[in-house]
């Protein structure tokens, strides 16, 4: 099968399931397939696709018309005009966020030293490092596993290292004293998450009741 034909096929089955903005999502999805830009699929649109990534992305795409969530597909989400590296482990960053990391920004240029609790993938800390110079910052969470998404993407995102990593329920294991604590900590009831289509995130990020596993 050729890229146009797939692409048709995907986005087709995208529509059928009421996929929002499925021409996009299938020419992103396919384009982090074959590891070129979404730009390129134009040019390339009589190549013919390799079989095992043709299975690969249909295999996908079936997944997203079910609701799985493109981002852990890709394992990639842009937040504040950066690269984030996501799976399973952490949730997949708004866009409100954002705006909390402006504020965030606004009242840090006289300060030193600045805690995120409930990291996650570590985009609040990552995003304040990036783009305030001198801070001392250190990103908190309750999972192992989402502190190793963090320090995945302070490794490629930032050239200097000024963020430290503790595993920590809230609180817990944090010492000394800061100048601003931020954070975008669990808060919905665990009965409603599946109202929200969010299944596939982490419930340990979502729920406000979360206890320790």
């Amino acid at each position: 099968m050729i890229i146009k034909e797939a692409l048709s096929k995907g986005v087709s089955l995208l529509k059928k399931n009421n996929i929002d903005e499925a021409s996009l999502t299938a020419k992103v999805y396919l384009a982090n397939i074959l590891k070129i830009k979404k730009e390129e699929l134009i040019i390339y649109s009589d190549k013919e696709i390799e079989k095992e990534l043709e299975k690969i992305f249909f295999s996908g795409i079936d997944k997203i018309s079910k609701g799985y969530p493109l981002q852990y597909l890709t394992n990639s989400k842009e937040f504040m005009k950066m690269d984030f590296f996501v799976n399973q482990d952490v949730l997949i960053p708004r866009a409100d966020t954002e705006n909390l990391v402006e504020e965030v920004i606004k009242l840090s240029k006289d300060k030193k030293d600045i805690l995120d609790l409930c990291t996650g993938s570590g985009v609040i800390a990552i995003s304040l490092a990036k783009y305030v110079k001198n801070l001392n910052i250190t990103g908190a969470d309750i999972s192992e596993k989402a502190l190793e998404a963090s320090k995945i993407n302070s490794e490629n995102l930032l050239e200097n290292q000024n963020i430290k990593f503790i595993q920590s329920d809230m609180f817990e294991n944090i010492e000394g004293k800061f100048d601003i604590i931020v954070s975008n900590p669990p808060y919905i009831k665990k009965d409603v998450i599946k109202e929200y289509n969010l299944k596939y995130e982490p419930h340990l990020a979502l729920d406000r009741w979360r206890r320790r596993t």
